[in-house]
């Protein structure tokens, strides 16, 4: 297929790896307001939270691709409206993330971009097996992050960030790997 996209639509494809790409200069905003010094990037929490999702989701028998999927974009729209923490997102937040989301879409075939905003609603509802696990997913991944920094000599409390992951993660399973951090 792509060789026979235009050369408008490559350099749009371009365009949007080169804008996912500036995830990698978003601070995680809940570590800056804790006062961490050089905070991991939202990238650097996507990654982690896409390796839980591809190796949990085969331990668990889930849809490793679809988790895959939801955990590499879900905070794709940060690019645009910056990492909101929960206290900080409002009702108009959603929508600003919609529009963002489905501005960063834009740039790739149309066929492709529907298939994504399918997947980002679908992780945003946390309806299905496969949303909710992503997201018990991402707060596990929050939670060794807080470990860490702790462990690096961080003085800030960073219980809070524990605390959100363990009144949030439901599934016994990451319940387990969750009481290994």
């Amino acid at each position: 297929m792509l060789e026979r996209m235009s050369k408008n639509n490559l350099t749009k494809l371009v365009e949007f790896f080169k804008r996912s790409g500036q995830l990698k200069k978003v601070s995680r905003s809940g570590w800056v307001k804790a006062g961490i010094e050089s905070p991991e990037s939202v990238a650097d929490h996507t990654f982690r939270t896409a390796l839980f999702c591809m190796i949990f989701s085969s331990l668990e028998g889930l849809d490793e691709l679809k988790m895959l999927q939801m955990a590499l974009i879900h905070d794709l729209p940060e690019v645009i409206v910056g990492d909101l923490t929960p206290s900080q997102k409002i009702k108009a937040d959603k929508n600003k993330e919609e529009d963002a989301m489905k501005s960063l879409l834009a740039f790739l075939p149309k066929k492709v971009g529907s298939k994504y905003i399918k997947v980002w609603h679908e992780y945003a509802s946390g309806e299905t097996v496969e949303a909710k696990t992503v997201r018990q997913l991402e707060k596990l991944e929050m939670a060794l992050q807080a470990r860490e920094y702790g462990k690096a000599g961080v003085k800030e409390n960073l219980k809070v960030f524990i605390k959100s992951a363990e009144k949030d993660i439901r599934s016994p399973a990451i319940r387990a790997l969750f009481s290994c951090i």
